[in-house]
């Protein structure tokens, strides 16, 4: 005996037609009810014929977003794009208005390949939904009228295709947010509040350095100060680094704030920048030390030269601390010229490469230095307040 069929669906909706005399229907419904009336035209090939056009679920993805839903104050405004086809009407309402026609849209409730909907742009927000422990999730929709699967194709390219928004922006624009954000965007707002102090902030020693979107790179000096020549990206992973498992992670730890973390990096930076001046604020092509190897290899050498000076008592090191602790590694260094005289055998200075296994080697190789240099050192303990 068949079940009885489901009542086709009802909302609100707005019919907008175009120039073209195609029409859009903009409403809102609840995403854990969008699987009942529309489904995913997955892309495959049968006997030689390409069929449909989604790409499958990227369950990453979907997690963070599942993830950010579950947060309070999600937001999710950007809209679900649905192609119908002739089985869902349109019911204009009574007196409607030329233009933006107000009405409902009557939709059949079928799941499944008999589906009258199919999901154009908006897969990987659905899914997250539908595997969200929310109750409800109401995201808005555009829907459109499409016989054909090439006719929903054409605007499922059109919608993908479109430029990504830059990284290094995003990264800039992270700071300004206070919201909850997807998991892989909150791990990047701390640094990226960090590294915006260190390119803006008046006092510090990266100040105009860090190319960024409204700090772009340029050649050579500007108005008697240097143009930017440290890629945000690396001096981001940096900071990463050091959030994780590094000197910004033990401050973290302890309840600094930011202006701490700020002063810590910016103070190891001065040193760098007084240990190796000719170095120092150079485009990478012409110093190693402004490369992203560069970058990332010295971040992990503060992060040991932090360590040992803890151990010392000197919680607060300073530039000059800093300065002392680079002096033991400043005659090995090929920033500009010559070779680098690795265990695997010699490199020349431009030869390294910002690659994670290259980063490993250089910081591998400085780290390896300077324990060993520092270990033939007396150590020097930090006199206590009060200490005669």
């Amino acid at each position: 005996m068949r079940a009885a069929a489901r009542a086709p669906l009802r909302v609100p909706a707005l019919e907008v037609e175009q120039p073209s005399g195609r029409r859009l229907y903009l409403f809102a419904v609840d995403g854990k009810v969008v699987p009942s009336f529309a489904t995913v035209s997955r892309v495959r090939r049968a006997s030689g014929v390409l069929e449909g056009y989604q790409r499958p679920e990227a369950l990453g993805h979907v997690a963070a977003i599942r993830e950010y839903m579950e947060s309070a104050g999600a937001l999710v405004p950007n809209a679900v794009v649905l192609a119908f086809d002739s089985r869902v009407r349109f019911e204009t309402l009574a007196g409607a208005a030329e233009g933006a026609r107000h009405g409902h849209l009557v939709i059949p409730r079928q799941s499944g390949p008999e589906a009258p909907g199919f999901i154009v742009d908006g897969q990987q927000r659905l899914a997250a939904v539908r595997d969200a422990a929310v109750m409800a999730f109401p995201l808005a929709c555009t829907g459109f009228i499409a016989e054909t699967v090439g006719q929903q194709a054409e605007q499922f390219i059109l919608v993908n295709s479109t430029k990504p928004l830059p990284k290094g922006l995003i990264h800039e624009l992270l700071p300004s947010t206070t919201a909850a954000l997807p998991a892989a965007l909150e791990r990047k707002r701390l640094p990226s509040q960090l590294l915006a102090r260190l390119n803006l902030d008046e006092g510090s020693s990266l100040r105009g350095l860090v190319i960024t979107q409204t700090c772009p790179a340029a050649k050579g000096k500007t108005g008697g100060g240097w143009t930017a020549v440290i890629k945000d990206t690396s001096l981001l992973a940096a900071l990463e680094d050091s959030l994780a498992d590094g000197t910004l992670y033990d401050l973290e730890r302890a309840g600094a704030g930011m202006d701490a973390m700020v002063a810590r990096v910016s103070a190891w930076w001065a040193a760098v920048a007084s240990t190796w001046p000719n170095a120092w604020a150079r485009q990478p092509t012409e110093s190693r030390l402004s490369h992203g190897a560069g970058v990332r290899a010295l971040s992990l050498l503060m992060d040991f030269a932090c360590q040992f000076l803890a151990q010392e008592g000197n919680g607060t090191p300073t530039q000059a601390d800093f300065e002392r602790e680079l002096a033991l590694v400043r005659d090995v260094c090929a920033w500009t010229s010559g070779t680098w005289a690795f265990p695997s055998g010699e490199r020349r200075w431009n030869d390294i490469q910002n690659t994670p296994k290259e980063v490993a080697l250089l910081a591998q190789h400085l780290g390896a230095l300077y324990r060993e240099r520092r270990a033939a050192k007396p150590h020097r303990r930090t006199r206590k307040a009060g200490a005669a």
